[in-house]
């Protein structure tokens, strides 16, 4: 057998830019007939560049499905290796340098964006691509995003209706959490020790306590009726506070990572099945990103593989 290179295909037989485009454009779109459409091409030049590519690589890229297709573990291997390059060799080929892009709209919950999107977007803006992000609450970005204010939007809830299309990106797990103090207090818990936490302080970014009602009803099986003691609309803040001992909190394991791992901050619980939330992804339904727009996505969902 021929030796291969690392991307699959023959040793020695240096891979077609053209192919590769075309195979980024149907991977986008999710469909050989948009993809002809978004490159101006017919639909069998379109079916023979990706058969060819298949061909060279020695792998199925797609599957065909009766609408559309979808990609293989191998697609999205090959996608994640060449979109940063193709599209910055795009960006050189059609840059007009009097008439800058459009920024890219994004918006998502605002500890999130600072602790891991933040971080993620840093290259693509050393690179040239300009952001404009905005933190917010998942109903009113998504309302957002359906009226063109935004070009993506992160949501900790799943958006309806078919005019936007979402991708899950995480799972979120919730930890019960204070300071070391108030484990000392409460003592090691179980699920059926709800009881020890009468009358602990608990803190909460909603005055509903949605995420400390869940995990109530999740883990303990039981109706939070408590009033929160303390109320601050930004988990970066629930966090602060809770590592300062002003009482109990259940925030995303994520968020309070750092402070586990030093013990400033303990899981005051441990259940078998911890509440788990999932984040999405989103953008408006039948519309063409941006490349830029599709950067930014695209290094959003490889980043979210790691986490």
């Amino acid at each position: 057998m021929a030796p291969k290179n690392s991307d699959g295909s023959a040793a020695g037989r240096p891979l077609d830019l053209t192919q590769l485009r075309t195979f980024l454009a149907v991977y986008r779109a999710g469909s050989l007939t948009e993809a002809a459409r978004r490159l101006g091409l017919a639909q069998p030049t379109v079916t023979g560049q990706i058969r060819a590519l298949e061909q060279q690589l020695d792998r199925q890229l797609f599957e065909r499905l009766p609408r559309g297709v979808a990609p293989t573990a191998v697609a999205n291997d090959l996608a994640a290796r060449i979109s940063a390059p193709m599209d910055e060799l795009a960006m050189v080929a059609d840059r007009d340098a009097a008439a800058p892009t459009d920024p890219v709209h994004l918006g998502g919950p605002a500890e999130m964006l600072a602790v891991r999107i933040m971080p993620v977007l840093a290259p693509l803006v050393a690179q040239g691509v300009r952001l404009r992000v905005t933190p917010g609450l998942a109903d009113d970005l998504l309302d957002g995003l359906r009226a063109g204010r935004f070009d993506l939007v992160l949501s900790a809830v799943r958006p309806r209706g078919r005019s936007v299309l979402a991708a899950p990106l995480m799972d979120e797990e919730f930890v019960l959490v204070g300071a070391p103090a108030w484990q000392a207090r409460v003592g090691p818990l179980g699920t059926d020790d709800v009881g020890a936490l009468d009358g602990v302080p608990l803190i909460s970014y909603a005055e509903d306590v949605p995420i400390l009602r869940r995990y109530w009803r999740h883990v303990f099986r039981q109706r939070l009726t408590v009033q929160p003691a303390l109320v601050v609309p930004d988990l970066r803040s629930v966090l602060a506070a809770a590592v300062a001992g002003a009482g109990v909190t259940v925030l995303p394991r994520y968020l309070c990572a750092d402070e586990l791992r030093t013990g400033a901050l303990l899981a005051l619980l441990k259940p078998e099945d911890p509440p788990i939330n999932t984040g999405f992804i989103a953008q408006r339904a039948n519309t063409t990103l941006r490349p830029e727009v599709t950067r930014v996505r695209d290094a959003i969902r490889q980043a979210a593989r790691a986490w």
